[in-house]
Order: structure tokens, then sequence, then C-alpha cells
């Protein structure tokens, strides 16, 4: 048996880990799209390091597209398999997927006309909304804490990752070359301590771990509440300043977390008095996906969800969902927080928002989670006094910040409890993925030191035996 790593290899995004048995049977772990790697990205996403025509079953952690954004190129280069996730995840996956279709339709066209311009060819899109909504029909959806077989002498189990709805940990137990050894891919590990959704699962013993490290470095700040944090940005961009604060934020996970915040500061009759917009078709479907799984939540949100409703909404908030809607924005003076998609300001309508806003000093752009190197999130964190957006340098003069305590990926102290529930010197063999190779370093050591004997951060199509 062998793996090979094809994706989130010493980078963040790209999530892909190939599974090869030894009769040939080839199970792909998550199939993520590149995102935020500046002129790389494309070149990444293009290229697979193996042939997808050759691979028979893919298994799918959780619908956020740095893990799932590639499978309608999948499908369209040569799939035919079955696609396993959970419910949550299948539903989320094809509304996630078909919004990124349309965005490299949308991406592809502005290319083309400078390519055009400059006399080159054009490009084709990685994939449209047609081959999105075709790679849908694959996927098959399987509970949690359930053993099921997907192949001869192969088992998988779906365990609660508590990344986002329907996040889930993968284990495999593979009989090949007569021994039977357990797999587990962690996907995105969430957070114990998670204002919404219930904290990661244990599970049994595993031979081999493939862990996620993209905060295996750094301890999130727990001293200062969400919730206390946001209110300070809104008091000082809208209140203080008469300013527009613009919250770039993923429409699965984050953009229900920061909702969650502001409905609870109504409830305490602490939010002022202001428009709040929700400008992404996305994100508002993504809510009502979340909506639908209240058993996904945590003892508190239950607990509220008998007095209150729908812990998401409160007064003042407002959907956008048109393109002429979102425009008008732009021409409103009046102080108003505007929370939309994407999370790391590389795409979507939040783009254009800081575009039009970031020149202005009364105005705040607050990120809330982790931004790939290259990506404008970045960028603007970095404290670059001018950046490059659409093609064109904007100074920098609206306030730029960010709230640590918002991430939906555990830190440390949350991935070093995730591996708890394990007997260390079973685990033959830790790979970590998913991380900045600094971090991945530093967290290397320290499992090094908490007794893991076997520490490893493969590179890009980096591909080893197993035993």
């Amino acid at each position: 048996m062998k793996i090979s790593f094809h994706g989130a290899a010493r980078t963040v995004t790209g999530s892909k880990h190939l599974l090869t048995l030894s009769d040939g049977t080839k199970i792909l772990l998550d199939c993520g799209m590149f995102q935020g790697m500046g002129k790389q990205t494309d070149v990444l996403n293009r290229h697979w390091g193996f042939d997808p025509m050759q691979v028979d079953y893919m298994i799918l952690s959780h619908a956020h597209i740095d893990h799932s954004g590639l499978i309608p190129k999948l499908v369209k280069d040569g799939f035919q398999g079955k696609i396993y996730c959970t419910p949550a995840t299948k539903e989320l996956a094809t509304v996630l997927l078909e919004d990124s279709a349309g965005i490299q339709e949308d991406d592809v066209k502005y290319v083309n006309k400078i390519r055009a311009s400059r006399g080159q060819s054009y490009l084709m899109p990685l994939y449209t909304e047609e081959d999105a909504k075709s790679a849908a029909t694959h996927f098959q959806e399987v509970d949690y804490g359930v053993w099921f077989t997907i192949a001869k002498g192969v088992e998988v189990m779906f365990t609660d990752a508590g990344h986002i709805i329907g996040s889930a940990a993968v284990h495999l137990r593979i009989a090949d070359d007569g021994k039977t050894r357990q797999i587990t891919f962690s996907g995105d590990v969430g957070r114990y301590r998670d204002v919404i959704l219930k904290s990661p699962a244990e599970f049994s013993q595993a031979d081999y771990i493939i862990l996620e490290s993209t905060y295996g470095n750094s301890l999130h700040d727990l001293h200062s509440p969400t919730v206390d944090q946001l209110l300070e940005w809104i008091e000082k961009t809208c209140i203080q300043k008469k300013g527009k604060l613009i919250i770039p934020a993923f429409s699965v996970g984050r953009t229900q977390e920061i909702l969650y915040a502001l409905n609870q500061l109504d409830l305490e009759r602490r939010l002022p008095e202001l428009d709040y917009y929700v400008d992404s078709p996305l994100s508002i479907r993504a809510t009502e996906i979340v909506k639908r799984y209240p058993e996904y939540f945590n003892p508190t949100i239950q607990k509220i969800l008998k007095t209150d409703q729908d812990p998401f909404s409160f007064p003042g908030l407002k959907y956008v969902k048109t393109v002429d809607e979102s425009k008008l924005l732009n021409f409103s003076s009046k102080p108003c927080v505007i929370i939309s998609a994407s999370g790391m300001a590389e795409a979507g309508r939040v783009k254009h928002h800081i575009n039009n806003n970031v020149e202005n000093s009364r105005n705040s752009i607050l990120m809330t989670g982790y931004c790939e190197p290259n990506s404008l999130g970045a960028r603007l964190l970095s404290g670059k006094k001018e950046v490059g957006i659409f093609g064109v340098n904007r100074e920098v003069h609206a306030e730029v910040g960010s709230i640590r305590s918002m991430s939906a990926h555990g830190d440390y102290e949350d991935l070093s409890q995730f591996l708890a529930c394990q007997d260390k010197k079973i685990v033959r063999k830790l790979f970590l993925v998913h991380g900045e190779y600094d971090v991945q370093e530093d967290f290397k050591e320290r499992l090094l030191r908490k007794g893991f004997p076997d520490v490893e951060i493969p590179e890009m199509h980096y591909e080893l035996g197993l035993d």
C-alpha cells in the first residue's frame, strides 16, 4: 500500500491525498482547489500529479473549496466512481461547487479580455456550472459513526471533526497484503470551545494519521471574547468614524459565526442600531443549510434554540442578493457593516467592496480567518501601503485588523487534544499536511516531544510505501 500527497503539502490549500492498494485500487482523500498562491495558482489547479481516470473512489472530509473545489474537474477529466461524504457536506458542497464554477467562468472572461488585447490565445475555465452539476451526481452520503464498505477489504467511517457543519475526520480500515491497518485523515480539525458546533469526536486507534496543521504553532486568543472584539470594531468604525466596516468571511462557517455573535450582542442589548448586510448569495444559501442541521450544534446552541428560533438573525440584518443591490452599497455614505465572501478577499463581492472602500480612512477591513500569504487579505494584513486590486494599485488608508479568535481551525492545543485518544507508540507514522512549512516544522518538534515516534512533512507529489 502506498500514499502520495498532491496538495496541501507544505502549503495550506489544495488538499489531495491518494492511497494506492497492492491490487491497484486507488482512493482519493479530498480533491481541493489551490487558493491564494499568486501566479502559481492556476498551474497548480490544472495539473494533477496523478490520472483522475485511474481513481476508483473518493472520500470528502468537508465542503470547503480548498478540500472540494476540484471535484468537478476530477469528474470532467475522467473520474467515474462514488464520492463519499456526510449528508450536510453533500448539500453544502453541491452549492459551493456551483458557485465556484460561476467564479471560474467569470474569471476566465476577464482574463481572456486581457489576453485578447495582447494577441494571446483564450483560456478555458477549470470547469463550468454544468460540470459542477454533473459532479454532484457522484455524491454518496453516509452518517457519522457507521463503518461502511467501499471496496473489498476497505471500510470507512466518519467522525465529527467540529470544523464546519458536516465536517468529518475520515477513518479507513484497510486489509492489504495480509495486514489490516487503520489510516485516519483528520480533514480540518475544529475547536473544542466552538461557539456553535460540537467538539471533535474521539476515534479508534490508528496506525497512520494524516493531520492538518494550519495553526500548529500558535494559540487562539481566548482572553478577549469574539463578541466584544466585534463590538469594538463596529463602534470604532461605524459610530466614531461614521465609516463602513468590511468583513471578508467564508460563506460556510465564518459567516454564521459572525451572525451568531451579532445576534448575541442584540440579545444583550449592546448591538448598535445600524444596517448589517450579508452580501453574498452563497452565504445566504449556506446559512439556510446550516440551520437545517441543528443536531450538529453544541449543547449551548441547543439550549438557546428553545427560546430563540433563529440564532443567526437580528434587527437590522439585511441580505443582499443581486449584483445591482451590491453595487448600490458603494454609493451609500451611511455607516454600516458589510459581511461578504470570500474569506481571504481573493474573489467574490467582498473584493469589490474593498476596492471601493480601502482608500477611505473612515472605513475598516476586518479579517476573520486564515489568509494564504499571497492573497489580498494577507497583503492587507501585512501592512502594505498599496495593494493591487483588479489590476489597479490602491492606496491603503482604511484601518486593517483581524480577529484571530474566530478561526474554525484548532490551534496546537486543540490538535493535541484531537490526538489525545491515541496510543502514541502504536501510531507508526504521522503526516503533517495543510500548513505552512515553518509552522509544520514547529509542530513536528512539539509532537516528537509529546512522544510520537515518527512525524513527517511530505512535499508536493511525495509518495512512499506504508509498511
